[in-house]
């Protein structure tokens, strides 16, 4: 992995650990960033601010593709890094679609359940064919 996907990967987990942290305490995601005593690096900031402002959208899509599984089903970390990485894919300037899918499966295997990595594939790979 290059420095700037090693980077990147870095602001993805730590972006997970602030929305994880504004979802338990039912805060806005700005709230919970201007609280931090560090402010996290831009890309951190980037994908919290497109995933914050994409969030119906990203909902939307979920409750859509993730069949038989209402959004208030999922696991909450699974739902997050979904919500992270539809974000992502709708920023003006997104990575690629793979390296988006790739990432949230490697937080989902990391931070979830077992059967976790191969779900959020699943429905984000649906999500992103839709996007297109």
């Amino acid at each position: 992995m290059s420095e700037q996907g090693t980077q990147r990967h870095h602001s993805r987990e730590r972006a997970l650990e602030i929305l994880y942290e504004a979802s338990i305490k039912e805060r806005p995601v700005t709230s919970v960033l201007n609280d931090l005593p560090l402010r996290p690096d831009d890309y951190t900031v980037l994908i919290l601010t497109s995933a914050a402002s994409h969030e119906d959208e990203a909902n939307e899509l979920i409750s859509r593709f993730s069949i038989d599984w209402p959004l208030e089903r999922l696991a909450l970390v699974d739902r997050l890094v979904m919500t992270l990485a539809i974000g992502e894919m709708l920023m003006d300037q997104p990575p690629p679609i793979a390296v988006i899918l790739d990432e949230a499966v490697e937080l989902a295997k990391v931070y979830s359940t077992e059967g976790s990595a191969s779900f959020v594939n699943g429905v984000l790979a649906a999500c992103a064919d839709h996007l297109e």
